[in-house]
């Protein structure tokens, strides 16, 4: 059995030399015996892809990143096993957590690109690691490119335990998770939002028949309940197990563009049908 078993997260930004010497001084670091399993993320490049998406190509990709990760992982003489690679979910915190489920580990590396903008599961990387993965953590994160002319700038460090990073700025009871100032605000502004679009679809329909613009105004007033409805409802669950993934992105950003939208749209069919 092995003395200490390691999760790496490879993601794209996986690959270079520098990034396999800095996985090989890792498992070096712990000594002999060490288990090393590599996780590669299915990863889709924005939240509506993740929502909507073809599921198909991005653990193709993935498979593809697993085995050039297994290959030159080997040739830099680390030892991974047949069972011990494995494709995961497409937001790497959470691929970490499903492969704990499996096995447990004693320490996770993520590798991560510092340009935060080159993929949206990189924002908030660290931060969500930190809040949900109890083995000790390392961010190896890598700039530079395209291919392998990246480099390692900088590593982030956090010891055994989770950390909640927002416990200084959350509003929470024992009857409800914490939530941050930012979603709450976000949730009432869904419900006053959701309320003054009903109120003008039915101030456009009041007089005459459901037809026309003012058939679209109660359309409008329906997607825009139902889209807050799963914003709240979906907000309260997901951070009940401080998930906040691409699904939980998504459905904040649906709230924020589309009811402001909505209610411009109403106003406009109240004022000019």
């Amino acid at each position: 059995m092995a003395s200490r078993s390691l999760i790496a997260i490879v993601t794209p930004a996986f690959g270079s030399p520098e990034s396999i010497e800095a996985l090989r001084q890792e498992v070096a670091g712990g000594g002999t015996g060490t288990e090393v399993r590599l996780v590669a993320p299915a990863v889709e490049m924005n939240t509506l892809h993740h929502a909507f998406g073809d599921i198909d190509e991005p653990r193709v990709e993935a498979r593809e990143r697993l085995d050039r990760a297994v290959a030159a992982a080997r040739a830099a003489g680390i030892a991974v096993g047949e069972d011990d690679a494995e494709v995961g979910d497409s937001d790497p915190v959470q691929a970490a957590l499903d492969a704990l489920l499996l096995r447990p580990a004693d320490e996770i590396v993520i590798f991560a690109h510092d340009d935060g903008d080159r993929a949206w599961y990189e924002r908030e990387l660290w931060k969500h690691a930190e809040d949900s993965l109890e083995p000790a953590l390392k961010l190896i994160v890598v700039d530079g490119g395209p291919g392998h002319d990246e480099h390692v700038v900088r590593t982030e460090e956090c010891g055994h335990g989770y950390l909640n990073t927002d416990a200084g700025h959350e509003i929470g009871s024992a009857y409800m998770p914490g939530l941050t100032r930012r979603d709450l605000a976000g949730m009432i502004f869904g419900i006053v939002g959701t309320i003054i679009v009903i109120v003008l679809a039915a101030v456009a329909a009041a007089g005459g028949h459901a037809t026309g613009w003012r058939a679209v105004a109660i359309g409008i007033a329906i997607a825009v309940a139902l889209i807050n409805m799963a914003h709240v409802v979906g907000l309260l669950l997901m951070e009940s197990v401080r998930y906040r993934g691409g699904y939980s992105k998504f459905f904040t950003a649906l709230s924020l563009v589309g009811t402001p939208l909505a209610i411009l749209v109403n106003l406009a069919i109240v004022i000019f049908s």
